[in-house]
């Protein structure tokens, strides 16, 4: 018998599921791009290059935005979260001229 209780239970479970494998996927894809933005700020400290680059910054920032929209995400959201992790590679990149 699949009462709606069961039932119920049984869709959080597979909801659950798939948030916790892109949970896992958002943390491993996050971890392969702070890779490439610790080899960008060596290479920046390398070359004497300043750790921001403003204009990047900006058109990355209105990059997502766009996909954002396009993903049906609160565009809002997506450009705090770029601009936190922006701030995190800023942070590294001042930590390698150091």
């Amino acid at each position: 018998m699949n009462n709606p209780v069961t039932r119920a239970a049984t869709l959080l479970k597979e909801h659950r599921e798939s948030i916790d494998r892109l949970d896992a996927i958002l943390v491993y894809t996050l971890g392969e791009r702070f890779k490439h933005t610790q080899a960008v700020g060596k290479l920046k400290a390398e070359h004497e290059l300043p750790p921001s680059d403003p204009s990047r910054e900006a058109a990355q920032i209105a990059r997502l935005e766009e996909l954002a929209k396009e993903a049906d995400l609160d565009p809002d959201f997506a450009k705090a979260f770029l601009n936190f992790i922006i701030q995190e590679v800023i942070r590294h990149h001042k930590k390698h001229q150091n």
